[in-house]
């Protein structure tokens, strides 16, 4: 029997310290998103975020949760639900860091009979610290506790035609009563090295701005390369205005170079050239989660009043949109009856 495994990122069990301290550290131990040794990653998370981190995080938890639970806890528990009333196959869903783990999402799957599972990465663009850390744990899962179980893994969809369709309609419904001057889409940043250790051929990605208009194997991979190409088949379908669209990075962690443009330094500057009216898309994520709601909608807004701009407003992600989830159900439906995965 196939069946469907849908992975997110997760969350801690509440805004609190006690629970965002063991989910920081799933997170930042995980290899993939600090890649130094373990010796050294165990004494920069445990000797030094962990103790101070928990609670800023926490009292940024407390401003976006909800009465539910976690925002992208729910959100990805309306999409699945949706996309189970699509389907006759097992739905589940699992995440990659906290307590709905892919052991307990894949283990529901097999106390319904599955043994062949398509595995969805809820992370439109390839990133180590995103799409391929949710891949390889989930093979490792299936190794040690599923071995009967065959994984299918669908592929980083930035650029397949329905979901820019669907994106970009999402957007326009977002800017229909908003007269902008500027959209910037902010992308979920990540360090420069993550680029070049993605490259399949050591050599292609210069991180120059050259490298990612030069056809290459290695842009199945690059991140970057990935994000400006979901804002150009945007831009191209929306016929936005060259000269009032950019693409920014966001979330990064201070010591190491992280792709640029920063996010909060466009705030400020976009705010300083005049543009007064700012719109802001965050398509790394299809579910709205911390890195949206505090980092994007509350704290982005204010930097860009702070630094003379006057009106913003940040649109939603997809979350579970009809659409969306009717795209999910046509790719997953696809997968059972034909074998065939979006390109």
């Amino acid at each position: 029997m196939k069946g469907v495994l849908l992975v997110n990122l997760g969350s801690p069990d509440s805004p609190t310290p006690k629970d965002v301290k063991p989910y920081l550290d799933e997170f930042l131990m995980d290899e993939r998103v600090i890649d130094v040794p373990k010796l050294l990653r165990n004494l920069l998370v445990r000797g030094i975020i962990l103790q101070t981190r928990p609670k800023k995080s926490a009292e940024a938890y407390s401003k976006i949760w909800w009465d539910e639970g976690s925002p992208l806890i729910v959100i990805s528990e309306r999409f699945t639900e949706k996309v189970r009333q699509h389907t006759k196959m097992p739905v589940a869903l699992g995440m990659r860091y906290g307590s709905m783990s892919i052991k307990k999402a894949l283990q529901e799957l097999k106390d319904k009979g599955v043994d062949e599972v398509l595995l969805v990465p809820l992370y439109p663009h390839y990133a180590m610290s995103s799409y391929e850390t949710v891949v390889v744990k989930t093979m490792e899962v299936q190794q040690a506790f599923f071995p009967e179980m065959h994984l299918t893994t669908l592929p980083a969809f930035y650029k397949n035609q329905d979901y820019i369709k669907v994106l970009s309609e999402s957007i326009a419904e977002g800017l229909k009563d908003f007269e902008y001057d500027h959209i910037l889409f902010s992308y979920h940043g990540i360090p420069e090295r993550h680029i070049r250790k993605s490259d399949p051929t050591k050599f292609h990605c210069k991180i120059d701005g050259s490298c990612c208009k030069v056809n290459s194997v290695a842009h199945h991979t690059c991140y970057r390369h990935q994000c400006y190409d979901t804002t150009e088949l945007v831009k191209e379908y929306l016929d936005l205005p060259e000269d009032k669209v950019s693409s920014s990075f966001q979330s990064r962690l201070a010591g190491d170079p992280w792709l640029k443009p920063y996010t909060d330094f466009e705030f400020e500057r976009l705010a300083k050239e005049g543009k007064k009216r700012l719109a802001v898309i965050t398509p790394a994520f299809v579910s709205d989660c911390l890195e949206t709601l505090e980092e994007i909608a509350m704290e982005g807004k204010e930097q860009f009043e702070e630094a003379g701009g006057e009106h913003y407003i940040h649109i939603p992600c997809l979350n579970d949109s009809d659409a969306w989830v009717s795209l999910m159900a046509q790719w997953v439906n696809e997968w059972e009856a034909k074998e065939t995965l979006p390109v």
